[in-house]
């Protein structure tokens, strides 16, 4: 018996939808694969970098360097990765990682001497509650566009205080209210930014710009996961004092 016009189409529309599920699915693990390979690459950088006293002065005493070279990838990394070549958006990708290895190799230094559990501590806590955050926004239906603008503006502000901050002395309070303002900020920008990596996903996307946007969206995912991880690191540190 031959099927109905109206069983055809539902069967060719469900066919559709598998196929972008499945192609959602794998551009979504690529997306996290290569995020998962900068953390593990900013790890392997400052643990070499904590292994050799040499390098660790050299690396320590251009702090600075690192962190205005961080800042700059920050605002220029995105551009570069959605404008240029595969070859350019990896190059910026690893760079990337690896200056915020090098800027966290001190840091780590220094909470490893408060308690050698506090920095494992923090990664899992930090890893958890990311992957609870971005599970959240890619099964939502809910638009997350307005909490990403007031995260966006929140972390701002935040930018604001941390810079007049430095020019006055601040007490423990002060930076436990502010790291945890910054996780907070940080909850709602994974959430937001998963949502949008997802929707940029397109099933027509030829190799190379699937390819660029997989890195786009890891750029992004990996920032927000960083800040979040110092800032809860520096949260148990000081409840450890």
């Amino acid at each position: 018996m031959a099927e109905s016009p109206d069983r055809r189409t539902m069967t060719r529309a469900q066919a559709e939808a598998a196929q972008v599920d499945v192609g959602l699915r794998n551009y979504m693990l690529r997306v996290y694969n290569y995020m998962a390979l900068g953390v593990a690459f900013t790890g392997a950088v400052s643990l070499l970098t904590l292994s050799s006293p040499a390098i660790f002065q050299t690396v320590a005493s251009l702090m600075l360097l690192w962190f205005i070279g961080i800042l700059g990838l920050s605002f220029f990394g995105p551009r570069i990765i959605a404008s240029k070549s595969v070859g350019a958006a990896q190059i910026c990708f690893w760079t990337y990682a690896g200056l915020w290895g090098l800027f966290l190799a001190p840091v780590l230094m220094q909470y490893l001497s408060m308690d050698p559990w506090l920095v494992p501590r923090a990664f899992f806590i930090t890893t958890g509650a990311f992957a609870g955050l971005s599970l959240f926004g890619y099964t939502t239906k809910k638009d997350l566009g307005p909490v990403g603008t007031f995260c966006a503006m929140a972390l701002m502000g935040m930018i604001v205080v941390m810079i007049v901050s430095f020019f006055f002395t601040t007490g423990s309070l002060f930076s436990l209210l502010f790291s945890g303002a910054v996780v907070l900020i940080m909850a709602g920008m994974t959430a937001y930014q998963t949502q949008e990596v997802k929707n940029r996903y397109d099933a027509g996307d030829s190799g190379d710009v699937a390819a660029s946007k997989s890195i786009f969206g890891a750029f992004e995912l990996y920032t927000t996961f960083m800040v979040m991880f110092i800032n809860v690191l520096q949260i148990l540190g000081i409840m450890q004092e």
